[in-house]
């Protein structure tokens, strides 16, 4: 981790005598909205013994009364204090968060950094706690997630029918913004309830339908409760692989629904990985990979520059902003991206040189699935199969169709997968 050399102790080999640990010299302390009256005795002496307290104007102005040394505003970005911070390390210093510090706080940030054994935490309820408390929700079957700093877009899987969603706000615009994402996707009877500066004498709780819904003067500190009413037509994200292909802007350069959940299938996605979709045309493999988990990564590599925006713009609408797109040819576009862990090629098989580089791009267990529709790439991963292994597996897919007054079976193009593990025994 960044700065842990810097900041640890050495580690003692067998022969060297036992080191005691150091004692805490950093403390991190949550502050309610209540400020200085919601603290116990423990928090108030760490703030009250600190040669150097850091945090928000909010934080410092909730605690003044207590603050006896120094003080520091965080700067943007944050981390900037850091090494005053570090530089602090053998006195006490005293960080001020919102709250519970490790529920979207800087206690995450600063344990990269600090080993365990020099902070102490004292932590107050996080909003969500607050939240769940005021509207007597159970906290365990409420989904959670932060807008903070983060695109609204986001949020858009986690609307399911029947669902209930905390949501930490940018500021007192958001709830608003939110309002009119969920009306037009179909949400619009959703009831929308902000609770503003919850814990304190500004406390404020509102509620309407997000169709109806009005924030006027919405505090920056707020935090936004769903309960998620689908009407009649929706765009609901199902969870499982698969979307329809109409939820996709597409020119026709689109991986099937059916054949799509074959491929994620066979690509296997596990927590924290990152996908290249090469060739990646609408984007859909890749948007699907994300969509599976939100630890989840993806690239989509597109040579075409309408094809590239069209996928930006799938990916805003389906709820995962952050897939990165790359626009060039494949292999040339492949070089310098962040190593995968598994590889799609949904286009450009055939181009010399791309199966190669996307095979030396995987680690050891990479997983590389590869589609082909004609007969010629069909050739080239038939001729990989034999270099690398894998499994080659053929799919086709009929239609029922209207002929005249009647339906028959209308035959798509088959699709030859080939998916290969490496390392594994060809």
């Amino acid at each position: 981790m960044a700065g842990r050399d810097i900041l640890s102790a050495p580690t003692a080999s067998s022969a060297s005598p036992i080191v005691s640990p150091p004692a805490p010299w950093l403390a991190i302390v949550g502050l309610g909205e209540d400020g200085i009256d919601g603290l116990n005795a423990a928090a108030r002496r760490l703030i009250e013994r600190a040669g150097l307290v850091v945090g928000g104007q909010r934080h410092l102005a909730l605690a003044g009364a207590l603050v006896k040394g120094e003080t520091l505003v965080w700067p943007s970005p944050i981390h900037d204090a850091f090494p005053a911070i570090f530089a602090r390390r053998s006195t006490p210093v005293c960080v001020l968060a919102s709250g519970d510090p490790f529920c979207y706080g800087i206690g995450s940030v600063l344990a990269q950094h600090v080993p365990a054994a020099e902070w102490e935490v004292v932590a107050q309820p996080s909003a969500f706690s607050l939240a769940a408390a005021r509207l007597g929700w159970a906290l365990q079957d409420v989904a959670t997630i932060s807008l903070h700093g983060r695109p609204l877009a986001r949020i858009r899987s986690l609307l399911q029918p029947g669902a209930r969603i905390l949501a930490l706000a940018w500021d007192g615009t958001t709830p608003g913004k939110l309002a009119a994402m969920l009306a037009e996707h179909g949400f619009g009877a959703s009831r929308i309830t902000t609770l503003e500066c919850l814990g304190g004498p500004r406390e404020r709780v509102r509620a309407s339908t997000a169709g109806d819904y009005d924030g006027g003067d919405c505090d920056p500190l707020v935090t936004i409760a769903l309960e998620v009413v689908a009407l009649p037509g929706a765009r609901v994200l199902p969870l499982a692989s698969g979307l329809d292909d109409d939820l996709f802007a597409h020119d026709g350069q689109i991986t099937k629904r059916e054949i799509r959940a074959l491929a994620l299938s066979a690509l296997a996605p596990r927590q924290g990985e990152l996908l290249w979709d090469v060739g990646a045309g609408s984007g859909s493999v890749g948007i699907e990979w994300m969509l599976r988990h939100p630890s989840l990564k993806a690239v989509a590599i597109e040579a075409r520059a309408k094809r590239a925006a069209r996928i930006r713009a799938n990916a805003e609408s389906l709820g995962v902003p952050d897939l990165h797109v790359v626009e060039g040819p494949a292999p040339e576009a492949l070089t310098g991206l962040p190593p995968p862990a598994a590889i799609f090629i949904g286009g450009g098989a055939s181009r010399p040189g791309v199966i190669e580089a996307c095979w030396d791009a995987l680690a050891e267990g990479g997983r590389l699935v590869v589609h082909a529709v004609t007969l010629e790439t069909e050739a080239v991963i038939t001729a990989a199969r034999t270099r690398h292994g894998g499994d080659l597996t053929r799919c086709s897919l009929e239609r029922a169709e209207p002929i005249g007054r009647f339906h028959s079976w209308r035959a798509a193009m088959p699709v030859v997968q080939w998916r290969a593990v490496k390392g594994a025994r060809p």
